[in-house]
């Protein structure tokens, strides 16, 4: 058999120049989105779809001591009133946190064990304690406003550290000082040591403010109910149909296969979406009672309230020298707030990434790492963009440009000194990871030589003349991407001519399916344009690990390599009996298999449908379709070096961020455009909890940035052109090279951006301030140094 030889050779060649790894392919998803076009889940709706409402408390903190439905119950349309008694027969599992971590003295955390409505207690303004359903969102609005709450206020606590003292407000009476989790990592006595024989140490408070996520979508659900199948289907944003399914089957009490999740476009959530929450289990009650679908869309103001928020440390941190610069031991100590309630995976920023993180790029050899983790009547704390990795990064970056300033060795020259060599690969660092590449140097060098360090002080002296400080920071990071996971590479030739991709991880907005066609049509040949991902459906998608920690691109390619080399020796099998000669002669390369030294060959695509369509005898298979999945995929190293300037006016303290270079190592590249992307992404992220973020509540528990009219938000006019550049040095713990690339602006912008900052106020001796640098901080910062001066 002959088909189609040099022409399409010649075509599949031209195809992978234009749409392999590494090539700048636009998102395939683009056209749809940018016209509006996408279908989030607010736009979905059932026939006879009922709306609920939700009423939260008013108070921080206080005791339940009735619920009065009698109003609501007789209001126009509506179908139901539950509390959290109602929702208590049902059985519903609580809200736990799955993590393994354990208390210094080897027990394991303590768990809130939320229930999806309150029955005893409110612990934070929010708090869900009742819900409506109605024909109408209106009449569910309405009823929910006459539901009357009998609360006997409490006192509240909302600071971390303050909660965690004797006679604070105690949140639960088995978690003594409302520590939840005593982490420690370290071996505390050599760190001692080494303290004490340090010829310098460095020491550091520093605030990282609690933010809020604000996705442009808010969180929404869609719940259905079969009662002949017992088996409930719902609509909802998350970052993963299968973990998201079995975490919501865990809350019902119910196998996993009597969920059916679905997830379609997601308008952003940085972590937040990928937990379970009381809303999606109050509908999922409803429609099981009612038999009627049941409609939940948040507003933005409650958004503020229900929405998980990210970060929240108060940290002191302690660095080592040597006489000559040398870092001898490190030491951080602290506290996170958890908020009210503990799901997903939230003491694990507080604690452990911070631990896995903060050691960097640098020859630290001793680390201690210890952080309670406390709940506070606030709104729950969850993972955001980075989870742990930004904080280290900056408490690390912080510290340096403060030892440098005290030891008067120049900071550059500071941090080359401490730098993990290459020729050290791989090398174990204190935090107990080993990194298996990078050139951290060579990053550096890049960094400064893009972003024109040298012409500094020419810059400076030309926004002198203006009125204007003028500062710049050169920060280094590395971050240790998400624990190693499973992840699902199923891969469909389908009757038409289409490849389905099949994978756990989920596209909220990073731009999955280019990438991963990319990566399918490099590995088999097939054509970009006939490769189509599925991730939104959980009896489609049975396995994964869903989308986090800078996972996803190495996951599910590595999924697809295995599954490409799988599909590969099958095609061989098949290719050998069509092409009548042994399996040894067939090569396959570029899409085609080949009898070696011939013209006879076959195209992928025809050989999965001859497969399919034809008998084959035994032993060759009956089609080239695979259904794969990679046991543990390691986490990887992404680093770089960012290099930030800003002006300051110091009659009003406003800092404008003028000049920005991001140099990064994320292995190899497989679109330089989308990764380009999501780093201009982070870095705008790290630049708005840097100058302008920051929940906050008064002393009774009261939020007091409940909307986008109290709670600063970076626009486009505050974020500069950004100078990116690339220095990869490809991973050797998957077989594509890869390093994630999705948190890595934040890791970056935070602790440039504020040394950034830092640097020029030195002009008046300020030597810290803590975020966010609001103008009215800079300002107060410049009085308050001219009138010690004074």
């Amino acid at each position: 058999m002959q088909d189609h030889t040099s022409a399409s050779s010649l075509d599949n060649a031209i195809a992978l120049q234009k749409f392999g790894v590494g090539q700048p392919v636009r998102r395939k998803e683009d056209d749809t989105l940018v016209r509006g076009k996408g279908k989030y889940t607010d736009d979905f709706n059932l026939p006879g779809q009922l709306f609920a409402a939700i009423v939260r408390s008013q108070h921080a903190h206080g005791v339940i001591r009735g619920i009065d439905i009698t109003a609501a119950l007789a209001m126009p349309g509506v179908r139901g009133v539950w509390t959290g008694t109602d929702l208590a027969a049902a059985n519903f599992g609580p809200f736990t946190c799955g993590l393994p971590l354990k208390n210094r003295d080897g027990s394991p955390l303590k768990q809130t064990n939320r229930l999806p409505l309150m029955t005893d207690k409110v612990r934070f303004v929010g708090d869900p304690v009742a819900f409506v359903v109605a024909e109408t969102l209106a009449q569910a609005r309405d009823a929910a406003e006459a539901v009357e709450l009998d609360i006997e206020p409490l006192p509240a606590v909302t600071d971390a550290e303050a909660a965690a003292q004797p006679g604070a407000p105690q949140l639960y009476d088995h978690i003594e000082n409302n520590v939840a989790l005593d982490y420690h990592y370290g071996d505390a006595a050599a760190v001692d040591a080494a303290f004490a024989a340090a010829a310098h140490v460095t020491k550091l408070d520093i605030t990282n403010t609690r933010v809020a996520v604000v996705a442009m979508e808010p969180r929404a659900a869609l719940a259905s109910y079969d009662k002949a199948a017992e088996r409930y289907t719902i609509q909802v944003p998350t970052q993963g149909v299968s973990g998201n399914r079995a975490n919501l089957a865990k809350n019902l009490g119910v196998p996993n296969d009597k969920v059916h999740l679905l997830t379609a476009n997601v308008g952003g959530s940085f972590g937040m979406k990928n937990i379970n929450y009381p809303e999606y289990m109050c509908i999922l009650f409803a429609t099981k009672l009612l038999g009627k679908p049941v409609k939940w869309t948040d507003e933005r103001s409650t958004a503020f309230l229900s929405d998980s928020h990210g970060r929240g440390q108060q940290i002191h941190a302690e660095l080592a020298l040597d006489a000559d610069g040398k870092f001898l031991a490190l030491r951080i100590s602290g506290h996170g707030n958890l908020g009210a309630y503990i799901t997903g995976v939230a003491p694990s920023p507080l604690s452990l990434n911070t631990g896995k993180n903060i050691s960097s790029v640098y020859r630290t050899p001793l680390l201690a790492v210890d952080i309670k983790c406390v709940v506070t009547n606030t709104t729950l704390m969850g993972a955001y963009r980075g989870a742990g990795r930004p904080e280290a990064n900056y408490y690390m970056e912080r510290l340096i440009d403060r030892a440098a300033e005290e030891m008067g060795i120049d900071r550059l020259t500071l941090r080359k000194r401490n730098f993990v060599k290459s020729a050290q690969m791989p090398f174990k660092a204190s935090s107990g990871v080993t990194y298996d590449s990078g050139d951290f140097a060579g990053v550096f060098a890049k960094a400064l030589e893009l972003s024109d360090h040298a012409g500094f002080a020419r810059r400076k002296k030309e926004s002198r003349k203006a009125g204007k400080l003028r500062g710049i920071a050169v920060g280094s990071y590395l971050e240790v991407t998400a624990p190693p996971g499973p992840e699902l590479g199923k891969i469909v030739f389908e009757a038409d001519g289409g490849v389905k991709l099949i994978t756990g991880t989920l596209d909220y907005g990073q731009g999955h399916a280019t990438p991963f066609a990319q990566v399918l049509c490099a590995e088999l040949g097939v054509p970009f344009d006939s490769v189509r991902l599925e991730q939104s459906d959980s009896d489609i998608v049975h396995s994964g690990s869903g989308t986090g920690g800078s996972r996803s691109i190495t996951a599910t390619g590595m999924a697809i390599v295995e599954s490409a080399a799988l599909i590969s020796a099958k095609g061989k099998l098949a290719a050998a009996h069509l092409l009548e000669t042994s399996e040894a002669d067939i090569e396959f390369a570029g899409g085609r298999f080949t009898v070696a030294g011939t013209d006879r060959s076959i195209d992928i695509i025809e050989l999965a449908k001859r497969v399919r369509e034809g008998k084959m005898p035994d032993g060759v298979p009956s089609s080239l379709d695979v259904d794969h999945t990679v046991k543990e995929i390691p986490s990887t190293f992404p680093n770089g070096c960012h290099v930030a300037e800003v002006e300051i006016d110091p009659d009003t303290g406003v800092t404008c961020v003028v000049r920005y270079t991001g140099v990064n190592d994320f292995g190899t590249i497989v679109n330089p455009m989308i990764v380009a992307g999501q780093l201009h992404g982070g870095v705008a992220q790290g630049i708005g909890q840097a100058l302008m973020e920051e929940v906050s509540y008064d002393g009774s528990g009261q939020p007091i940035t409940g909307s986008l009219m109290d709670y600063a938000m970076p626009r486009a006019g505050d974020i500069p052109m950004m100078a990116v550049g690339d220095h990869p040095v490809p991973a050797k713990s998957n077989p594509l090279g890869t390093k994630g690339c999705g948190e890595a602006g934040c890791a970056g912008s935070l602790s440039t951006v504020v040394n950034a900052v830092i640097d020029a106020l030195s002009d008046y001796g300020v030597s810290h301030i803590d975020m966010p640098l609001t103008s009215e901080r800079v300002w107060r910062a410049i009085q308050d140094a001219k009138t010690k001066v004074a």
